[in-house]
């Protein structure tokens, strides 16, 4: 059983950076899509970025191609989400999640993550 859990969220003016952690747990080093997600009151939860740790190959969303950059350590222990430029569309709660389903990772859809974590909260004020 995979377990997932965030830190590192926390309030930043518009402009600033902050990273996201996600520490994995359970996992038996197979080949899994890793992806971050963010909801904001209100909203459906929205892809923000995947890996796919076989080959490192990272997607992003639109919205945050050029600011946000998605990462794992070389154990594979945690994911990382570095977030930079951000700006108050930016705030929600950003999630954790992993997928055995390599083949979509680049959907970025939530229907394929079967893992989750409890989410922490980013909050960007102009």
């Amino acid at each position: 059983q995979v377990q997932l859990v965030e830190s590192g969220g926390g309030s930043v003016q518009a402009g600033g950076s902050l990273r996201l952690s996600c520490t994995v747990s359970g996992h038996n080093y197979g080949d899994y899509c890793m992806g971050w997600f963010r909801q904001a009151p209100g909203k459906e939860r929205e892809g923000v970025a995947a890996l796919y740790t076989a080959t490192g190959t990272t997607y992003y969303a639109d919205s945050v191609k050029g600011r946000f950059t998605i990462s794992q350590d070389n154990a594979r222990d945690t994911l990382y989400l570095e977030m930079n430029s951000l700006r108050p569309e930016d705030t929600a709660s950003y999630y954790c999640a992993a997928s055995v389903r390599g083949d979509y990772c680049s959907s970025l859809t939530t229907g394929i993550f079967a893992y989750w974590g409890q989410g922490t909260q980013v909050t960007v004020s102009s």
